[in-house]
């Protein structure tokens, strides 16, 4: 009889399936109904979306006992993200990071966008792909992966920029425990496309990230000058606090850096130049286990430490987002590339397609 039962549970373990479950997260101020799925797979991960700014919320994995705990900066309601936060788990665009003096010109026409940074342009705007609500559609791939295609479509003169951009941002959930975001643009005038996640990470799931030990797969970056604006040079980390192509922690060269920004929010630019889908980086985080692994067909990465979280929000499983509370890790296009010839172009012309994918991949060790 033994042997049947533990027949019997066996067999309903393998008959287990990833799945979606999808929830109404609140209305915005126009009555329109703002969606949250939750994406779960065979193991136990799961990530929580909404479809307003195509937010990652929550993504629970496991530490090296089999707990589980929210790894990300993130709200449990609408309303705390309407009355404004740090991008937590935001997609960022058309134009993620800072464009120089809000202006850059394309084909021999100068176009002037929101200065929302000092007298910068920051991650698409005033109202950028963070703070639209996106159309959604739950798939189930097979039976080892769940995703949602999140789609919108960006009119001519959004944010005062060219063309009508007709977007989708797809996160898949894997029986690897990785959270996949592809993402997909085409356009009918030229234009400028770099989308990047926001994600605030902690894996932890508590206290602050200095401990935690980050690999980055670059042995350069892209200097900036007091309004953290590329100079335009390409200078080895070799030698300075950049230097993490050995696993190095957060918090082990933060005080040599700048007073200003008073830790990391440095663009690297990585070995595998974005030719393909390659090792980024890689944290690990000693007390947890829990390992994050970075891929992306991107050419760069900015490491940022939280340095201007304040905890005047508490996003973090309930607790105040203060500094250095969380990393992000945001693959893209150099910042403010549009004004450097040497970086890699994020100019999008009409038929053309924008392809860009990174992989979260989590382990414990």
């Amino acid at each position: 009889m033994l042997a049947l039962f533990l027949a019997g549970c066996a067999s309903t373990q393998m008959k287990k399936t990833p799945t979606i479950e999808e929830v109404d997260f609140g209305r915005l101020p126009d009555g329109r109904v703002v969606k949250q799925f939750e994406l779960r797979n065979r193991h136990g991960m799961s990530a929580r979306i909404i479809n307003y700014g195509a937010i990652l919320t929550e993504l629970r994995v496991p530490d090296r006992n089999g707990q589980f705990t929210n790894v990300v900066h993130g709200f449990a309601n609408l309303q705390s993200y309407l009355q404004g936060h740090p991008f937590f788990g935001a997609t960022t665009g058309r134009v993620a990071n800072r464009i120089a003096k809000a202006r850059f010109t394309l084909d021999g026409r100068e176009f002037q966008l929101a200065a929302n940074n000092g007298r910068n342009h920051l991650h698409g705007g005033l109202r950028g792909f963070d703070k639209v609500l996106w159309e959604a559609k739950p798939l189930t791939i097979n039976d080892r992966e769940v995703a949602v295609v999140f789609r919108y479509l960006s009119r001519d003169g959004e944010e005062n920029y060219p063309g009508n951009l007709d977007v989708r941002v797809t996160y898949t959930l894997t029986e690897n425990n990785e959270l996949r975001i592809d993402y997909n643009a085409t356009t009918d005038k030229a234009t400028l496309v770099n989308i990047t996640n926001h994600s605030y990470f902690n894996l932890a799931g508590n206290g602050d990230v200095l401990e935690h030990e980050v690999f980055i797969a670059a042995d350069r970056y892209t200097p900036v000058d007091d309004e953290l604006i590329p100079t335009g040079e390409l200078a080895p980390v070799k030698g300075t606090p950049l230097d993490f192509s050995k696993p190095t922690s957060i918090g082990a060269r933060i005080e040599q850096l700048k007073p200003k920004p008073g830790g990391y929010d440095h663009n690297f630019v990585l070995n595998s130049e974005g030719k393909s889908l390659a090792v980024a980086a890689r944290v690990h985080e000693p007390k947890s286990g829990r390992v994050l692994e970075v891929l992306t067909t991107e050419p760069g990465i900015q490491l940022y430490t939280g340095n201007f979280l304040e905890g005047k929000v508490s996003g973090l499983n309930g607790q105040p987002s203060g500094r250095h509370s969380g990393f992000c890790l945001e693959t893209q296009h150099f910042p403010d590339s549009v004004n450097h010839p040497n970086f890699p172009s994020t100019i999008l012309r009409p038929g053309e397609t924008y392809k860009s994918t990174t992989v979260f991949k989590f382990s414990t060790g």
